[in-house]
């Protein structure tokens, strides 16, 4: 490749290459003013009205769906914009939309719960979790399951070869997949040569989750999509989230990605294609779900599911493994700690969509937000949810004087 070409497509790269991952900005807010007005009214609909409404009139983004779930165990749908500029409607909580990584954090449920059944142990490493026959490097070798589920195995977001380039370039102009070469060969052969970089320090890492979920299926038999439905989805009656979208119900009704901040030279608000993910590459990123099921997710890890190896499961996934200041590394969760709260999140952005799930579990509140165009900044999680913690310490205050 050109000296010039690989200088324009790393200097590109370095700030979209994200595919599917938690580089989105958080804009949190300057004041408590807004907190002040939802302890005053407890008025939900206002806030979250307050925060959406003004991307879709300023056409940042197509449609949008925000799922809120309050410390009462409340849970409430908003719907703005529309799923399709021509013969669209408004989204609900029923809506269909790909989620990008969080499907991660899916991944990360079922291996949580397979180490709570005694399939797996968390410091086994690759070289005893992979064949004999697959050829790994020293570093691979030492590469155990909770580096994977963490992000600190100090794997690459995704190998930066110059195929991996091109592609690149072409989805700039085009919104096709950079990553529709990363089958299993081309990670297993990667794996050969690795060396680490990082280690012990988190790196996010698309492949890392492609290699978790091949280690799952050789462990147990089963391929991804069958496992994450047995373990987590089957268990929490999410029946409209799966990794083959034209069998999940609504998907005729689905929100359609468009261009957004990116790809860069695709004008905002056009149709973009969908990604199509190669089978060891799924498990991270390629499901699709909705605001309610999602919502019902998150409530999971703060409420009993009548499964205590589930319960078990899920609460594991949101200890903290390795401590910083932003976002610290959980298993597929990142934790941020701001104005006293440690706030859980993930955040998936994949073909034409941005998705955002956020957890508090000192409120036991919850927040999902999903848009249908691809966007960087994310100016309603992190805030709504600090927004009702700020405002259910107000309401305390005020009861103890």
């Amino acid at each position: 490749m050109q000296n010039w070409v690989r200088i324009f497509c790393l200097a590109c790269i370095s700030t979209v290459l994200a595919g599917c991952g938690t580089l989105s900005d958080k804009q949190l807010d300057p004041d408590f003013r807004a907190a002040q007005h939802l302890a005053a009214t407890g008025d939900i609909g206002a806030e979250v009205a307050a925060l959406a409404q003004p991307m879709i009139d300023s056409n940042e983004t197509t449609g949008l769906v925000v799922g809120v779930l309050t410390s009462d165990g409340k849970r409430q749908f908003f719907g703005f914009g529309t799923t399709h500029q021509e013969g669209g409607h408004q989204p609900d909580g029923q809506t269909l939309f790909a989620v990008g990584s969080l499907s991660k954090g899916f991944l990360a449920a079922t291996t949580s719960v397979l180490v709570q059944e005694g399939v797996l142990g968390w410091d086994e490493t690759l070289a005893t979790l992979l064949p004999a026959s697959v050829p790994l490097s020293e570093d691979a070798k030492r590469i155990t399951l909770r580096q994977l589920v963490t992000h600190t195995a100090g794997l690459p977001r995704q190998p930066m070869t110059e195929r991996t380039l091109l592609y690149f370039v072409e989805y700039l102009f085009t919104g096709k997949s950079f990553y529709r070469h990363f089958d299993r060969a081309y990670l297993l052969e990667y794996l050969s040569t690795f060396k680490k970089h990082h280690g012990g320090v988190p790196q996010y890492s698309n492949i890392g989750y492609g290699v978790l979920g091949y280690v799952l299926e050789l462990k147990t038999g089963k391929k991804v999509d069958a496992l994450v439905h047995e373990k987590v989805l089957d268990p929490l009656r999410l029946h409209r989230t799966g990794y083959v979208p034209e069998k999940l119900p609504g998907y005729g009704e689905r929100a359609l990605g468009h261009a957004g901040d990116q790809p860069k030279f695709i004008r905002r608000g056009e149709l973009v294609p969908d990604w199509q993910f190669t089978d060891i590459m799924s498990g991270s990123a390629a499901l699709y779900s909705n605001a309610s099921d999602l919502l019902a997710y998150a409530n999971a890890h703060l409420a009993s599911t009548g499964s205590g190896v589930l319960d078990a499961g899920l609460r594991d996934t949101l200890k903290v493994q390795f401590e910083r200041d932003r976002e610290a590394a959980a298993s597929a969760w990142f934790v941020d700690e701001i104005d006293g709260h440690r706030i859980a999140h993930q955040i998936g952005l994949v073909a034409g969509y941005t998705a955002y799930i956020g957890i508090d579990e000192q409120t036991r509140t919850a927040v999902v937000v999903l848009q249908n165009n691809f966007n960087w900044t994310d100016r309603i999680g992190h805030r709504l949810l600090l927004r009702m913690a700020q405002a259910k310490n107000f309401n305390t205050k005020h009861l103890q004087r």
